[in-house]
């Protein structure tokens, strides 16, 4: 039996914290053992392992990530909605360092289709119907933003924009316009062998 008071939802939510603080690369259960001064022994009855962990972590922010998202795209379509959602990605990867690296680790796929990950893309998936692109080609709409999005904030994050002007900021507002306007002349399929 685990220390009094100690549940798998604390141990998840003090881990997401811990990774914001020092990384989410940088978790281990000692450290998780140690944020709760018991040892690492006693956690094992509330998570299985260190994968079992990170997974409820990851689950846990794209529940979080989810929400925002869905909040904010309410009642928005076209170029509204596709800046509210990038502010929603980098907003969290700003305030959220760790929960955000936590949300993309890799999942089982039966646990990432369960997962909150495919809410997102249903979400992103309506925000292109303002865009009149046809349904067969939003898969690859959907992988450019979450790729322009994670690059961009990956880059962001590491310093890779600190030694240039413009301020990031600046490129971020022409990146959003920029998917926009790739959005609203999306080119047509090619033709299948």
């Amino acid at each position: 039996m685990g220390r009094a008071g100690l549940t798998s939802d604390r141990v998840v939510e003090a881990c997401l914290e811990l990774a914001d603080d020092s990384g989410f690369e940088n978790l281990t259960i000692s450290l998780a053992a140690r944020h709760f001064g018991v040892r690492p022994a006693s956690l094992y009855s509330h998570v299985k392992d260190l994968r079992d962990l990170k997974t409820r972590m990851a689950l846990r922010a794209l529940e979080e990530l989810s929400a925002r998202a869905a909040g904010e795209l309410a009642g928005r379509s076209g170029a509204d909605a596709l800046a509210a959602l990038g502010e929603v990605y980098r907003g969290y990867a700003h305030e959220h360092p760790g929960r955000f690296a936590a949300a993309r680790f890799p999942l089982d796929t039966d646990t990432a289709r369960a997962s909150a990950g495919g809410y997102q893309s249903r979400l992103i998936a309506s925000l292109l119907r303002a865009y009149d692109l046809p349904e067969s080609e939003h898969v690859h709409a959907v992988r450019l933003l979450g790729s322009t999005f994670l690059g961009y904030v990956t880059l962001e994050q590491s310093g890779g924009f600190s030694h240039s002007e413009p301020g990031s900021d600046l490129s971020w507002r022409r990146v959003i316009d920029a998917l926009d306007v790739t959005l609203r002349n999306w080119p047509p399929s090619p033709p299948t062998p």
